[in-house]
């Protein structure tokens, strides 16, 4: 369901907005992919985007039963369902690592430092355990905060753009 930048484009939107009209969806979404404001659109741009949310992308997401599409009104809702996908979207955007990893490495460097201390390790040994512990803690707190302030943003609807979109 998300591995198509437009069904993402797509579901951001009527997250944010709610029950939409197929025009202002399309709108949306190709101002994002366009990278444009909606008023500097073509009017192939907006074609393209329209014809392919109602002829390929809105009904594969309504089969689905993340939204619900009445193509002869033209009227998108979004399901409850919308709400599971957040899980999924995890976006890793050029250099940047996943975050699964990141807590991988963080583990390994502190299995480390661990293993360092029980041994008695100089410089480590310099420190109480105490101290080290604080550290440790301290560390992976960190991370969970910047790893939640991050996933809020990932976080479908939120914001006025979506989440892999790389506008400020």
């Amino acid at each position: 369901m998300l591995s198509h930048r437009r069904r993402r484009y797509a579901l951001h939107y009527l997250v944010e907005s709610g029950e939409t009209e197929l025009g202002d969806l399309a709108e949306h979404v190709a101002a994002w992919e366009n990278d444009k404001r909606i008023e500097d659109l073509s009017t192939g741009e907006r074609k393209r985007v329209y014809c392919a949310l109602q002829q390929s992308h809105l009904p594969k997401m309504d089969t689905a039963g993340v939204v619900e599409f009445d193509k002869r009104r033209g009227t998108i809702d979004p399901s409850d369902a919308v709400e599971d996908l957040d899980i999924y979207m995890d976006v890793v955007r050029g250099d940047e690592i996943p975050w699964s990893k990141y807590y991988v490495g963080l583990s390994a460097v502190a299995a480390a430092l661990v293993g360092a201390l029980w041994v008695g390790a100089y410089p480590f040994s310099l420190l109480s355990d105490t101290a080290w512990a604080a550290f440790l803690t301290t560390m992976f707190g960190v991370s969970a905060l910047v790893h939640h302030y991050h996933a809020r943003e990932m976080k479908l609807g939120a914001g006025e753009t979506p989440p892999e979109t790389d506008r400020e």
